[in-house]
């Protein structure tokens, strides 16, 4: 039973309502109350008893932005345009995101006095004197703690001066562990669906549109009413480790995936209300162009290149999906700019420096020539210290890592971004600004973050938080995660599995495909092996081997046996190759550089250990502070897999089968090399972010295959080193022992090779 706390941590609400008006929400503890007016209630937020056009909800508002940012001094203007790290509930203390502590104690030290969703005592500080309106929450309990929580934080806000509240926001949230079980009723847990790439592997506009009315439901349920999404990067370079938050390698499908999201997420009733969600839209101008696949999250990787000409197609997701909706909001409301230099793109400058350091990628081509005058938040944590090479902690200064953090933050500035994602020193932003003052003088600086606080309050308006900014936290948990969602998640989960392969065998007409299995089939499923290994946040990870699905789970649809003797078929459940355990490989290696080498590695998507025989000699970009060299070629290096055992466990289980079946179940992040194991696979399924019971519904037959490739699938490393990082479909395909070519929008269906409306309107010609 959920502990009381005697109601002090409860925020009590007064209710007003208008009766052809909004509904009006105060805290009853702020001090401030309601105006009558021409027979019309509205929020005292000022406190002294007079409307000001910033209170008044009959307004436009673009004027009630305008007034109130006139109103705010410099430095509650600046409050406003950060926005913290990951607020975590309860709070405790770490090297990333500092102190968290209850009236001085940690939350360990309270000893249970305090729950879980009790504002930090630096949280606080943040709301009443530094003026940050906006966080970015990441772990919490259930979703009435979240709703509990912004609570409280709006609460504070609307009792500081001008009551201006606070906009919360999150990453996405919805994803699958692949072990859990369907739960119609996930009680108070939100729903599960497919990662982006899934969705994308659906090719079902109207189903993403569903998807992120729901998230927009569950996420303002929560307090959430920012979403840091959705990712709509082309994927085009194959080793990318955000692949997974792609819709794929087509622009033409990642434009209308990425409209149909923003215009559920924001849409009300036809335009904006209290229900929208802000769409943050990322990376601009894309961010899928990394060389040979490093990450920009790392130091190692901070360098897109093109060297197919192809960085146009690379803003079409934007230009003609975020920025093209059908519905009342016009186009998504936020954009994040990547973490990447785009080596080369600087026509006016000539500037090889993050995108949200470069003033010609955000203000000449954004802003000026796009027309996009909404809010530009940076990636989190650009200023400050680097970090080591291949690790995500330290600042993200991209080509600008000389200049001091004040330098780094006016220089975001002046490139035309908004809001500083990550961050919560009001005192290196106050010194910006003063730098800002001595390079532009003070009325250009003024007038120059007043564009931006304008930009930023918009926002909150349309979302209906000047008038209520509260949830419902006593039903938070019956809104989250209902049956239905739940259901319509798990339903997506199944569409979104691709069947790559389903051999037929017998003769002539007697021809039989393997798929689907009968139910209470008698199984094997052979155990999955990781060894220990060092993660990407240099933590360990123990060894591992075991059966990774619950023979719970397995005997809901299976007869579950021991030995591949007793089995009729095989099911062998495999991980997509890569170098890192998990997270994303980062294309480096602290050995390799200590035995001598430059550090860079090959990433590699195939099993067994790969040499890159054929990488370029010259990398297209590089260089560091650090390294005395700018060529981060690795052409005759060796990568391994954690995975390698996944193929093991699956030619040896083929081998044991002898002719009875034996079919594959790949959870993927994109592409990878089957060619080490197809011919031994008589039925290929391949998730991206689904359950173990997702796959096993449709081995069943319990539903249909519906899924196609989002991307080319390769026929092997070579052609993964020699295609070009910006350009798409330029890899040779995989074409399997039944003559079927792993092409894009390739999938299989109980019928033979898919050739429906959706492959018709997507394929290329």
């Amino acid at each position: 039973m959920e502990q009381s706390y005697d109601g002090k941590y409860d925020v009590k609400i007064v209710t007003r309502r208008n009766e052809n008006g909004p509904t009006l929400c105060a805290g009853a503890a702020t001090g401030k109350g309601f105006i009558e007016h021409e027979g019309l209630v509205f929020k005292d937020l000022a406190g002294d008893g007079v409307l000001y056009p910033y209170e008044d909800w009959r307004l436009s508002d673009q004027e009630r932005a305008e007034d109130l940012a006139n109103r705010l001094g410099v430095e509650q203007m600046l409050g406003l345009m950060l926005h913290t790290p990951q607020q975590m509930l309860p709070g405790f203390s770490n090297p990333y995101l500092g102190m968290a502590t209850y009236d001085g104690k940690t939350f360990q030290e309270t000893q249970g006095a305090v729950p879980p969703y009790a504002l930090t005592d630096q949280q606080k500080e943040y709301v009443e004197q530094d003026f940050i309106r906006h966080y970015l929450q990441s772990v919490t309990p259930d979703a009435h703690a979240s709703a509990a929580w912004v609570n409280q934080m709006q609460e504070a806000a609307e009792a500081a001066p001008f009551g201006v509240p606070v906009n919360i926001s999150t990453d996405p949230r919805h994803g699958c562990v692949a072990t859990d079980e369907f739960n119609s009723g996930a009680g108070g847990k939100i729903s599960h669906w497919p990662e982006n790439i899934g969705m994308a592997a659906t090719f079902d506009v109207e189903l993403e549109r569903k998807y992120a009315g729901i998230v927009a439901r569950e996420y303002r349920a929560m307090g959430f009413t920012t979403a840091l999404s959705p990712q709509i990067d082309i994927a085009t370079e194959p080793r990318w480790g955000r692949f997974s938050g792609s819709y794929g390698e087509s622009s033409r499908l990642a434009a209308d995936m990425a409209r149909a999201y923003c215009d559920g997420l924001q849409t009300t009733a036809g335009g904006w209300g209290n229900e929208s969600v802000i769409a943050m839209a990322k990376h601009w101008p894309g961010a899928g162009a990394v060389e040979a696949g490093r990450e920009a999250h790392f130091p190692c990787g901070k360098y897109a290149v093109y060297p197919g000409g192809n960085f146009e197609d690379h803003m079409k997701a934007f230009l003609e999906g975020a920025f093209d909706l059908k519905e009342g909001t016009r186009l998504a409301a936020a954009v994040m700019p990547s973490y990447i230099i785009a080596t080369g793109q600087d026509k006016e400058n000539g500037e090889d420096v993050g995108i949200a350091y470069n003033k010609y990628l955000i203000t000449t081509l954004l802003r000026e020539k796009y027309g996009y005058d909404e809010l530009v938040c940076t990636d989190w944590g650009l200023t400050g210290k680097m970090g080591p090479m291949d690790i995500m902690i330290g600042a993200k200064s991209w080509g600008v890592e000389n200049l001091s953090p004040a330098e780094q933050s006016l220089k975001i500035i002046e490139a035309g971004c908004d809001q500083f994602g990550g961050e919560t020193d009001v005192v290196q932003l106050k010194e910006a600004y003063a730098l800002g003052v001595k390079r532009h003088g003070e009325a250009y600086m003024e007038a120059r973050i007043r564009t931006s606080a304008v930009r930023i309050l918009r926002n909150m308006f349309r979302l209906g938080l000047f008038e209520n900014p509260y949830a419902d936290a006593n039903h938070a948990n019956e809104l989250v995660g209902t049956a239905a969602y739940c259901e319509a998640g798990f339903e997506a989960q199944v569409k979104s599995i691709v069947m790559l392969k389903n051999k037929k065998s017998g003769n002539g007409r007697e021809k039989k495909a393997v798929l689907p299995l009968a139910e209470k089939t008698k199984v094997y499923v052979p155990k999955q092996y990781s060894p220990a290994a060092m993660n990407w946040m240099h933590k360990m990870d123990p060894e591992v081997d075991e059966v990774p699905v619950a023979k719970e789970l397995l005997e809901k649809y299976f007869t579950f046996v021991d030995t591949p003797q007793e089995a009729e078929a095989a099911i062998v459940f495999m991980r997509m190759p890569k170098s890192a355990r998990m997270g994303m490989d980062s294309g480096y290696s602290g050995v390799d550089k200590e035995n001598g080498g430059n550090g860079y590695v090959p990433i590699t998507r195939q099993y067994r250990p790969y040499t890159a025989e054929f990488a370029r000699e010259e990398s297209l970009a590089g260089g560091d502070p650090r390294e005395d060299f700018a060529n981060r070629c690795y052409k005759g290096k060796t990568a391994t897999s954690y995975q390698e055992a996944d193929l093991d466990a699956l030619l040896d289980t083929k081998e044991a089968m002898g002719e009875k079946p034996v079919i594959a179940c790949i959870s993927s992040d994109g592409p990878m090399v089957v060619s080490e194991f197809e011919r031994d696979a008589d039925g290929i399924l391949m998730g991206f972010g689904v359950t173990y019971e997702a796959f096993l519904q449709l081995i069943c037959g319990r539903a249909e295959p519906y899924g196609l490739l989002p991307f080319q699938m390769p026929a092997n490393m070579r052609t993964v080193e020699e295609q070009c990082e910006d350009v798409p479909f330029d890899m040779e395909c995989h074409v399997d022992s039944e003559g079927n070519v792993y092409d894009f929008a390739y999938g299989m269906n109980w019928g033979g090779v898919i050739k429906d409306a959706r492959v018709r309107k997507y394929k290329r010609q």
